[in-house]
Parts: C-alpha cells; structure tokens; sequence
C-alpha cells in the first residue's frame, strides 16, 4: 500500500467507501460475501468476487439479481477457462461423457495457511465439493453449452473426519443425456506435487486425456493419437485472469464468467449438499 500511496482500511465496510474506488476484489470467508457484494453494488462499483458467492444458492441469486438489476459488472476467477486443460479436451469436440479427477492436498493445510474458516461449515458452506467443484462443472457446462438436468452425489469426511467434507463425487447429466463425473477432495497428502488430477472428455471428434503429470493424449476417430505436455497446475492462471480483468474493467468485464453462469453452475453443487444433508445443513 505504501508502494502505491494507497490507503489501508482494516474495516471492508469502511473500505467500500473511500472515495474513488474503481475496483474491488471479494475474498475471504464466504459467509458474508454476499453482504459484501451488495454494499459494492449500492456504491456502484466493480468488483470479481470468489466462487461461490456466499453459502447458499440464493445468497448468490440475490446478488447476481442486484448486480444485473443495477447494471454494476461483475466476475468470477473460474480460472481454467480458456486454460491448457480445457483447451487439450476441446479436441475431442462438444463432450458427450466428461470425467474429472482433482485431489488437491489435505485439510490442515488451511490451518496452516491461516484460513482455518475453510473448515468451517458455517463460514464456508461446504468442504471440497463447494470449493473444487465449480472450475470443473464449469469446464464441462461450458463445453456442452447445456446446463445440468440431473445430480447424483456421494460425499464424505471419513478421511480426515472434519466437519467438512473432504471426498466428494457428482454425476451430471444434461437434457440431452451428455454427462459427467466429477470428483474432488482433500485427499493428497502434504506434498511438493501439490495434487493429484486427471480428465478426459469424449466427443464427435475422438477421445482426450490429461494426466496428473501433464500428458496429454488425443485419439482422433481415425484411430490416430498425438501426445503432448501440458501444464495442469492451476495456480498460474490466477495472473492472466487478472490481468484479463483489468483489460476488460472498462467493458463490463466482456468476455469473463458471469454471474448468471456460476449460478449455473452452483446449482447442482448446492443440490448434492441438499441431497446429502437435508436440504440445509450446507447453508
């Protein structure tokens, strides 16, 4: 802040209102964000908010109503759009079955980074599922321009026995019968690897694979199947988005997720917690 000449509000609601604010960005627990949100929208600024926008799908409603209702532009960091991992399956044409594996590492690792709240049902609305989950129903919503028609969920705390779930499974299905299994959880073990992840998406035009390494592996229908190296960590692609935001902040955000689209999909996220626990345990 000093580097910038910027001033330093420890009090968000005394943040949103100094003078001159352009852009704000939203993180920290998600109880609570969507009072947030809707404080920038009342002063009529920007802002990219972190998925999932609040703990339940109406908190996130709520704001994308008033965000759309007071024309304020808004996005959302659902960073493996565009990302080398969508890319690669989109050889495989509009997915018809889409499969993803993302475990990242374990529960203790938010303790360790100071985000204890991450374990906190309450404060975060859900483990693994709500937190993972979204980029990767995103790819898979995104790729067949449908929205999800049907869940199936399992989730669980067996492993690590926290009040959140750390293994959660859903199967997706579309009106048109396309579908997906998407797994994640905090099961890999405190580790330099970071995670273990995997995908693969078939459709008109063959079969594509990632693995956890990077390999990535495309069979046309031909029979013919090319191999590359991709990168599959996750984390670089939080600069391009940035970066991305402030190009198109004087456009609305042209371009980037909507709200309208996460609410896509949290839909099935927040249905396999209601599902599971009884229509409001995750909230």
């Amino acid at each position: 802040a000093e580097g910038w000449g910027a001033p330093v509000e420890a009090d968000w609601r005394k943040l949103v209102d100094l003078p001159d604010v352009g852009l704000a960005y939203v993180f920290g627990p998600h109880e609570g964000m969507a009072e947030k949100c809707l404080s920038l929208i009342e002063r009529g600024i920007p802002f990219v908010v972190e998925k999932p926008v609040g703990t339940s799908l109406d908190e996130l409603s709520t704001v994308r109503q008033a965000a759309e209702a007071a024309g304020v532009p808004a996005t959302v960091p659902l960073v493996q759009r565009g990302g080398p991992t969508e890319k690669w399956l989109a050889k495989a044409g509009r997915p018809t079955y889409q499969r993803t594996s993302f475990i990242a590492g374990p529960p203790s690792r938010y303790l360790a980074n100071a985000n204890p709240w991450m374990l906190d049902p309450v404060k975060a609305g859900g483990g693994c599922l709500a937190n993972l989950a979204p980029h990767f129903v995103d790819l898979f919503l995104r790729g067949t321009g449908e929205s999800a028609a049907h869940v199936d969920s399992r989730l669980s705390s067996v492993l690590h026995n926290q009040a959140v779930e750390d293994h959660a499974s859903l199967i997706i299905t579309t009106p048109e019968g396309r579908e997906a299994i998407v797994e994640v959880g905090y099961a890999f073990p405190g580790s330099p690897l970071k995670r273990y992840c995997s995908f693969t998406s078939v459709g008109e035009a063959g079969f594509a694979s990632v693995d956890s390494d990077g390999t990535a592996t495309f069979t046309a229908l031909d029979g013919t199947t090319e191999v590359e190296k991709i990168n599959v960590d996750s984390d670089p692609l939080y600069d391009p988005f940035v970066r991305s935001v402030a190009r198109t902040l004087e456009d609305g955000f042209r371009g980037l997720t909507t709200l309208a689209q996460l609410e896509e999909v949290m839909r099935p996220i927040w249905q396999a917690y209601d599902d599971q626990h009884g229509g409001r345990e995750h909230a």
